[in-house]
């Protein structure tokens, strides 16, 4: 299995985890495992890594590739369920978690699990290979919806004009394939907006993030990882979309917000004291250097926060 990865600031997030050699971290998106292999090496024989995909195609791969390491164990399941994980292998609290999100170098580079608008190959993109597919929502589901999916999750200016065409294309021959949805979505758009970039990419997108419900598993994964934290204990989390980043920006000023008293209170009542401190204010970017040889770690933000005392 050609797994090509080239894991997107690799020394930023290993710098922002702090690692110690005898602590416990999870990777949560272990996908090529090269965030992982590089954990693994700095830990010694007391330290522990557990990684996690919900894809089994990375599974098997993280699993021959990390096996050099004693201290690493591979699991399948999704980093929304890391609270569920670290039960079952009675964990308490870690030391550190990565969370590198979207969809994979591999999946999309492997045309026929269906997440490219560049490879001919059928609707499906799913990440655990398992449940509905893009075929599923691209012919079923109601033109009112899918405007409503692209709008919201691709933020796509002519979701209601796409997802028109998509319906009328569908009453004469179901859209079976990537390409077919990619011609769908041009026909759809301006000329002017097709020469300014390819316009399938947030169509596409949007119906990534609904087949794999993405958003509902990163609320879900954001606070099981915090507060699987020890104190001083650090998340990392690298997101590839502005609707994502935003998710996690809000989730983690809401987790360093002190007082929630009232603004109109003379002084504060509540007691409410700060869960955590952020490591970066603004999000870290990848260096140019890395650009030349990484370009889709372009639009990748990554922002670290650190458990605070206050929660023991």
């Amino acid at each position: 299995m050609n797994f090509n990865h080239v894991p997107v600031m690799l020394e930023k997030c290993i710098d922002g985890l702090a690692i110690r050699p005898d602590g416990i971290y999870v990777d949560g998106t272990a996908g090529g495992a090269g965030h992982s292999s590089a954990i693994a090496q700095r830990l010694s024989g007391n330290g522990r890594l557990i990684s996690i995909d919900r894809d089994p195609d990375a599974v098997a791969v993280a699993t021959e590739r990390l096996s050099v390491y004693p201290v690493a164990q591979v699991v399948q399941n999704n980093y929304s369920n890391i609270r569920q994980v670290l039960d079952s292998l009675n964990i308490g609290q870690v030391d550190g978690i990565l969370l590198d999100l979207g969809v994979s170098s591999y999946q999309l580079d492997e045309g026929s699990r269906g997440f490219s608008y560049h490879v001919e190959a059928p609707l499906d993109m799913r990440m655990e290979k398992t449940g509905i597919s893009a075929y599923d929502i691209v012919n079923t589901y109601s033109q009112q919806e899918l405007a409503r999916i692209i709008f919201e999750y691709g933020e796509e200016k002519f979701s209601r004009r796409i997802a028109e065409n998509i319906v009328k294309s569908r009453e004469i021959s179901p859209v079976e394939t990537t390409l077919q949805l990619a011609d769908i979505i041009r026909n759809s758009v301006p000329q002017k907006a097709r020469r300014e970039k390819n316009p399938c990419k947030k169509t596409f997108q949007a119906i990534r993030i609904a087949v794999n419900g993405e958003f509902e598993h990163l609320s879900k994964g954001l606070d099981e990882a915090f507060y699987s934290l020890r104190t001083g204990g650090r998340l990392a989390v690298i997101t590839f979309h502005s609707l994502e980043d935003r998710l996690v920006k809000q989730r983690f000023a809401g987790w360093c917000r002190g007082c929630i008293c009232p603004p109109d209170f003379p002084q504060c009542v509540c007691g409410h004291k700060p869960q955590g401190r952020l490591i970066n204010r603004k999000p870290l970017e990848a260096d140019p250097s890395e650009l030349e040889i990484n370009n889709r770690s372009r639009s990748a933000k990554l922002r670290i926060i650190e458990r605070s005392a206050e929660n023991d």
